[in-house]
């Protein structure tokens, strides 16, 4: 059976090196809502206008602007509000964000499942890690929930090359080739996508517990998140000892603390989670 891994490995490798692995293209709703916003001469409605095409985004926009992360004194009931509510940086970040979740679905059962997930987890990181730059940083929450959302990109081409050659593989041994890879092609993708630089390291450097950097960056957040969110399990990041993880000094938070204690700070965190969903 190892065998059937290491191949996959190479293969994938060989695919990685030669840029052959086909990587995904981001959604229409996307690269539009993009265009938008790296345009000089666009307005507020033009975004508006994009994002009004598609039902089911709008919905959830206007949800998010509900919820108690934004807590404004009257409720929004259409596009228009919301985004006049978020502005155009938070709106387009998280109208991104969202339209990839349509990304992460496939036909055969056993990898629609995991993609699902997959997408389920990075919503919830995406959802720690605008509350951890709230509160801790002066990084851009906008930022800080797409860097969540992507943090596993590199799931995505992974599993549909298991997916298109039908591959037969234990769970156990499909997660040991998605860990070894998944850092390096979730970087060419965001790569790819021209995302902005501080975000393309981040499927590279989040589990890279001793990083140094000079101060706080949108890595050390997705890493504390996922930290948090493995916090009395039985993941084996928990057999590591959290006070020798520099990410939380540069946050500031005391790794020994249980961040579900603080009653507000827990409260924002589902908020923030539950947004997502």
């Amino acid at each position: 059976m190892a065998n059937i891994v290491e191949t996959i490995k190479s293969d994938l490798t060989e695919a990685i090196e030669n840029d052959k692995l086909v990587l995904p293209t981001l959604p229409e709703v996307a690269l539009q809502v993009r265009d938008i916003t790296e345009s000089e001469d666009s307005a507020i409605m033009d975004l508006i206008k994009v994002i009004s095409n598609d039902t089911a985004l709008s919905a959830r926009i206007i949800r998010v602007c509900n919820s108690p992360l934004f807590r404004g004194s009257r409720a929004i009931e259409n596009l228009n509000m919301a985004v006049s509510r978020l502005g155009m940086a938070y709106t387009s970040n998280l109208a991104m964000g969202l339209a990839m979740e349509q990304m992460f679905q496939a036909t055969s059962d056993m990898i629609d499942k995991r993609l699902r997930a997959t997408w389920q987890t990075s919503t919830e990181v995406a959802g720690v890690c605008h509350v951890l730059a709230q509160h801790y940083t002066k990084l851009k929450p906008d930022q800080a929930t797409l860097a969540g959302l992507v943090h596993l990109i590199g799931v995505l081409p992974i599993l549909r090359y298991v997916e298109d050659r039908d591959i037969q593989i234990s769970s156990i041994m499909l997660d040991n080739v998605i860990e070894q890879l998944h850092p390096r092609v979730g970087s060419m993708i965001l790569k790819k996508w021209d995302f902005p630089k501080e975000l393309q390291n981040v499927p590279l450097e989040y589990a890279n517990f001793q990083r140094e950097v000079p101060s706080a960056d949108y890595a050390d957040l997705v890493m504390i998140a996922n930290l948090q969110l493995v916090t009395d399990t039985d993941h084996p990041w928990n057999e590591m000892d959290w006070t020798k993880i520099p990410a939380f000094d540069r946050l500031g938070i005391d790794p020994t603390a249980d961040m579900n204690e603080e009653e507000d700070l827990n409260a924002q965190m589902e908020a923030a989670m539950a947004l997502l969903q």
